[in-house]
């Protein structure tokens, strides 16, 4: 299973090399114009990462040859991100003593090279034809395959999907969607307000209208749906905590959820609807979010350095910025199955979109205040797949997943410094 695996992500990697070079042909010689290079000098520094220089030739090779390859995006924009991962990668490989050899750098070329269905030498010389160095072309390859065997070797066991996972990949955990009408109650809790919290969630529990849990959500809860009633917008079952799904469909329109316990807070659901929908319904795999833990609880100062925060950041990635040099226990960034995500935490991304945040959880006692980010939700593949290809396929989704947050780490923690 393990090669099985392995193999499956060098070749993803190969097709990120070469994702559009399958356009290439003997005759595609393209008039390509060279980017202008910068007057300091043909070898000058352009950038440096850390102690690691990146020349004006090298960022001009890079965009020539993504340019070829017709690389989506800018080529000078794409080549100076691109190589300055080079940079952080070959660091992070010299760290472990990972150095392919020439024999495997030229497989690598030569791979490269058939799938726009040439040989080695002439795809070099189409290149050469339009201003790209084969020693541009092998460094490229170089990186490549030392990453390859690096993310392999550090992320492969956490990335290798279950026996119970591949069956809920390949659609065996039931199918049919069903979409739900919630409004929500989250109130925190700790032990100098357990008691009122206690005799709130009772009061709360005898209501029968909307109406009156709307207006408890607007007084009480902690949540941003607050603003809204506490009404939260239809959404499928699956989005929910798989603990949390056989209680709300228990649930008759009106009726109220008992108190559900959360990590320093309670929760109360009123259920306002339920519908079916055509197809299937849509599983996920693998949910992945980010944790960026603010100290004061759900102070106003917390609460508003929390939304500065999130006012400033686009991805999950860029949480990486805002904790630089910061104890790395203040960010937390993890890809999960559903089962395994804490249900509170499960709660709040069931109500967040990719690269949305929340502000209602709290950790430590409700001492720290948590800013939480879904990244992304991997969808499960459907039926009809064999074992094996899902397999592959999942690991190679996580093993991307997981290289990609490494790489921005390590970009967090780097000194760059770009002319």
């Amino acid at each position: 299973m393990q090669t099985i695996l392995t193999q499956a992500f060098s070749a993803s990697l190969i097709r990120s090399f070469s994702r559009t070079a399958a356009a290439m042909t003997l005759g595609f010689a393209l008039s390509t114009t060279a980017v202008p290079l910068a007057a300091q000098g043909l070898f000058s520094p352009a950038v440096t990462v850390d102690n690691a220089a990146i020349t004006y030739y090298e960022l001009n090779q890079r965009a020539l040859f993504m340019g070829v390859l017709r690389t989506p995006g800018d080529p000078e924009v794409m080549a100076r991100q691109e190589l300055i991962k080079d940079r952080l990668k070959l660091a992070e490989l010299a760290k472990v003593g990972i150095s392919p050899s020439e024999e495997e750098i030229t497989a690598g070329m030569t791979e490269l090279a058939s799938r726009a269905n040439l040989s080695l030498n002439e795809f070099l010389t189409v290149l050469k034809q339009n201003g790209i160095d084969p020693e541009t072309v092998r460094d490229f390859t170089k990186v490549g395959i030392g990453w390859r065997e690096y993310i392999g070797a550090r992320f492969l066991s956490r990335a290798r999907p279950t026996e119970a996972e591949i069956d809920r990949a390949m659609g065996q955990a039931g199918s049919g969607g069903v979409q739900v009408l919630l409004s929500e109650l989250i109130v925190p809790i700790n032990e100098q307000n357990a008691q009122q919290v206690e005799a709130l969630t009772d009061q709360v529990g005898q209501l029968t209208s909307f109406a009156a849990f709307s207006s408890a959500a607007t007084q009480y809860s902690a949540s941003d749906s607050r603003n809204n009633g506490g009404r939260l917008p239809w959404m499928n079952l699956t989005k929910l905590p798989p603990q949390l799904q056989p209680v709300v469909l228990a649930l008759d329109p009106g009726e109220i959820t008992e108190p559900l316990p959360l990590q320093g807070a309670v929760a109360m659901f009123q259920m306002r609807g339920v519908r079916e929908v055509t197809g299937s319904r849509q599983r996920y795999s693998a949910i992945e979010y980010a944790s960026y833990y603010i100290p004061g609880g759900r102070s106003a100062e917390a609460l508003a350095l929390g939304q500065e925060i999130a006012n400033r950041i686009d991805t999950c990635d860029d949480l990486y910025g805002i904790a630089k040099d910061q104890d790395p226990a203040v960010l937390d960034r993890q890809s999960l199955v559903p089962a395994e995500i804490p249900q509170d935490i499960a709660i709040e991304l069931a109500k967040l979109d990719p690269n949305e945040t929340s502000l209602t959880l709290t950790r430590n006692q409700g001492q720290t205040l948590m800013l939480l980010m879904l990244c992304g939700r991997t969808a499960e593949l459907g039926e009809g797949e064999s074992r094996e290809t899902v397999a592959n396929a999942l690991t190679q989704q996580r093993l991307e997943s997981l290289s990609s947050s490494f790489i921005e780490q390590l970009r967090a923690d780097a000194l760059i410094i770009e002319k």
